[in-house]
């Protein structure tokens, strides 16, 4: 089973809630960085947390909830050696770890109806990441990473 990282804003808390149940029932650790009611707040604050969370835990992998999953994409993926993919349907959550290596399934609380969320991170973490040319492209944004980042991590 694998560590992963949960999080989600005030718009997303009850979907990461289901989430977070459904990971550990299927015997997933999970890392809960919040937030923890529907109280206002910000979801910077919660995908700059996860992310964190996620490397100083050596996670496996992330799922961060907002209103429209847009957000907590841009802001995760702002993250050298993150690619976090904003899913909206269970066929692209899946080929976003089979084509693109995702790390991070971002989702939209108020997008998406509960049930098709949860069977979009089942497809997601049940896909396996494909090597050939998907790898050779992941491969690239590597290295996109390394010109604008410079080297080391």
């Amino acid at each position: 089973m694998a560590r992963i990282v949960v999080g989600s804003d005030h718009a997303g808390y009850r979907l990461k809630e289901l989430i977070k149940r459904r990971l550990q029932e299927a015997g997933h650790e999970v890392i809960d960085v919040g937030t923890h009611s529907e109280e206002p707040c910000d979801y910077p604050d919660y995908a700059a947390a996860a992310v964190r969370e996620f490397f100083e835990r050596n996670a496996r992998f992330g799922i961060l909830v907002c209103a429209t999953g847009v957000g907590m994409s841009i802001v995760a993926n702002k993250f050298r050696g993150i690619r976090a993919a904003l899913a909206y349907n269970v066929h692209v959550a899946r080929l976003s770890r089979e084509h693109n290596h995702a790390n991070f399934l971002c989702i939209g609380a108020r997008m998406i109806p509960e049930e098709e969320a949860l069977r979009m991170v089942d497809a997601w973490l049940g896909a396996r990441e494909e090597g050939g040319r998907h790898e050779k492209r992941v491969r690239k944004i590597s290295l996109i990473e390394e010109e604008v980042y410079g080297g080391g991590s």
